[in-house]
């Protein structure tokens, strides 16, 4: 069984996805995978230079994330552009990861992205569990994180799936805006959820 992780920017997933981790959970982080395919080498980032201009590489030639998000994040058709150079070589690198975690043998595992229902790779889950905390929280947690300024982090928030959106495509939900034990409380829960359905007993 294949869980989608997903929620707005600075919602947590990777805190969320370590703490399944430690139950003995793999996963496979999209945005890892994001960056594999832009790495200096690879057709996505030449292609992605040959549109964009090479405005948007770094001295050492590797992407200069700043600069493209930038333009992506003020244009919805540069970031449309964006996606179809990028999304299909992320979804062919996620099935090879997957099925590399799935040999080995997990009760599960996740595919955490924050893209999970704009890029279309919910249909690579059986079910889609949304990391959910109130935009305030984001809004401050991505200020402190990235090194943005309020009004640039409402504007990546506004690019994203709406959380209202985002929750009505929920199978299940955790709210990471309690604290550290309440987040591995509901860790636990589904994790013993989804143990159970697949016919295996709790885990640790």
């Amino acid at each position: 069984m294949i869980i989608g992780v997903t929620g707005g920017i600075a919602s947590g997933k990777s805190t969320v996805a370590r703490a399944f981790a430690a139950r003995g959970i793999p996963w496979v982080d999209a945005d890892e995978v994001a960056r594999e395919v832009v790495a200096p080498g690879e057709p996505a980032l030449a292609e992605i230079a040959e549109h964009f201009g090479r405005e948007v590489l770094a001295p050492d030639g590797g992407l200069d994330r700043r600069a493209l998000r930038e333009i992506v994040f003020a244009d919805a058709e540069a970031r449309r552009r964006l996606e179809r150079i990028t999304h299909p070589r992320i979804r062919q690198r996620l099935d090879a990861h997957l099925a590399r975690l799935r040999a080995q043998g997990p009760p599960y595992v996740l595919l955490v992205s924050p893209l999970l229902f704009e890029s279309g790779q919910d249909a690579m889950v059986d079910r889609c569990l949304v990391i959910d905390v109130p935009e305030a929280t984001q809004i401050a947690r991505t200020a402190a994180r990235d090194g943005v300024d309020e009004a640039q982090a409402r504007a990546i928030i506004a690019a994203q799936m709406s959380r209202a959106q985002r929750l009505a495509r929920a199978d299940d939900v955790i709210d990471n805006s309690a604290d550290e034990a309440g987040l591995a409380e509901q860790v636990a829960e589904l994790d013993r959820r989804y143990r159970a359905a697949v016919g295996l007993p709790p885990g640790p």
